[in-house]
């Protein structure tokens, strides 16, 4: 659809006036000599078109003052009616469009207040002063219908632009909201993919340093225990690489051919994160109370993450050489606390300090849980978090929505 003519119209309203207002005034001059058939005119043509001519003058202003244009087109339809012309289209032509102009640019009380009034007075004087040789239905009849109908067009050529209006603000709405979100969902996952990078990142590096520290000691003494720590440190190393190559993974486009390395960590190789601790000289305890429970895959991966990085805490700040990690199964949490028993003397994370306690507070937000983490008052660190479980009777999309 060619939208030029448009354009050109509204950037151009003064010449839109100035033709409107000629055309109505060239309308006057027909208008100004209508008879009813076989009647002679009864009064001069030219009176008519001067008072249409002044109505067509006012409605240069129509856009700035459209309740005075309405006054003025109204006094001159009144003067017309009582000089005796057959109140046609062709001389109230400018009463019409200011009443259409004010009912467009207006509330509907105001149109409608303004018509009633235009046709009651026009009325009145049509039949108090103009002449009795007129047809009483075509004086009542005729006015109003040519002044309800300009009204009823300026109203619902206003309801119509509020209408398209209220589309397109929600319409930008809707693009600034799924902007908004496609950067928010954008961020969460840079998150989580920089959580996953610092805990492997953090735990396997820990764990290297210190078999490769443990190594420098016994390469001398006892050639043969180094030996064995050298090997686990290329299994440490190689741990990682796999791990972190399966973190970057969820960098790459969908449409890379390289598929993701193996399934997510979560509890059930528990026991195997434990014995990584091993080499480093960290004796990690297990224990479980209640009856084990399904988690959520993201669940299960958060609890994992969460005591890999707690047991990272422990071996990089704790000084001790032995941890706990207590699992306990509720009805619908899990609780999973891990423990070392280092001395007040020993530096460890604070609470709530650090990326590492800000990591694991923000996974477990994430699962739907909480995690509380700080000094022991008998000595020692504890991180506890709670993690939803999924209901028995319910699938884990349902205990998600939940």
């Amino acid at each position: 659809m060619n939208h030029r003519p448009q354009r050109l119209l509204h950037c151009h309203p003064r010449t839109v006036d100035l033709v409107v207002a000629a055309a109505l005034f060239v309308c006057s001059f027909p208008g100004s000599v209508l008879t009813f058939p076989g009647r002679d005119l009864e009064v001069p043509w030219w009176p008519g078109v001067l008072v249409a001519g002044v109505a067509s003058l006012a409605l240069l202003w129509r856009r700035t003052l459209p309740r005075t244009t309405v006054v003025v087109a109204l006094g001159c339809a009144m003067a017309v009616a009582a000089l005796g012309y057959i109140l046609t289209v062709l001389v109230i032509g400018p009463l019409m469009v200011a009443l259409y102009t004010l009912a467009r640019g207006s509330d509907r009380t105001t149109a409608n207040l303004f018509t009633a009034s235009g046709i009651a007075l026009l009325l009145g004087t049509a039949l108090v002063v103009g002449p009795d040789t007129e047809p009483l239905v075509l004086k009542l009849v005729g006015p109003v219908f040519w002044l309800l109908l300009p009204t009823s067009l300026g109203t619902t050529t206003r309801l119509r632009a509020a209408y398209l209006e209220a589309v397109r603000a929600r319409a930008d709405h809707a693009e600034r909201t799924r902007e908004q979100e496609a950067r928010h969902r954008v961020t969460e996952e840079r998150m989580r993919i920089a959580r996953d990078l610092h805990d492997v990142v953090a735990h396997h590096l820990v764990l290297a340093n210190l078999q490769a520290g443990t190594v420098v000691r016994l390469m001398r003494s006892r050639p043969e225990e180094a030996e064995r720590i050298a090997g686990e440190l290329a299994g440490t190393t190689l741990s990682a690489v796999r791990e972190l190559k399966a973190t970057v993974g969820l960098l790459r486009h969908a449409d890379d051919s390289e598929d993701p390395s193996g399934p997510a960590p979560g509890l059930a190789q528990l026991a195997e994160l434990a014995a990584s601790f091993e080499p480093a000289g960290l004796s990690v305890t297990v224990n479980t109370v209640g009856r084990a429970r399904p988690l959520s895959a993201g669940a299960d991966l958060t609890a994992y993450r969460i005591v890999q990085e707690a047991l990272t805490n422990v071996t990089k700040h704790a000084g001790t050489g032995s941890a706990e990690v207590r699992l306990s199964y509720a009805p619908d949490r899990l609780s999973i606390t891990v423990t070392d028993h280092g001395g007040t003397a020993v530096s460890s994370p604070a609470s709530g300090s650090g990326y590492g306690v800000i990591g694991m507070r923000e996974r477990a937000l994430s699962a739907g849980g909480r995690l509380r983490a700080g000094h022991r008052p008998e000595g020692g660190f504890e991180v506890v978090t709670e993690l939803p479980l999924l209901s028995p009777d319910r699938t884990p999309t349902q205990n998600a929505l939940a």
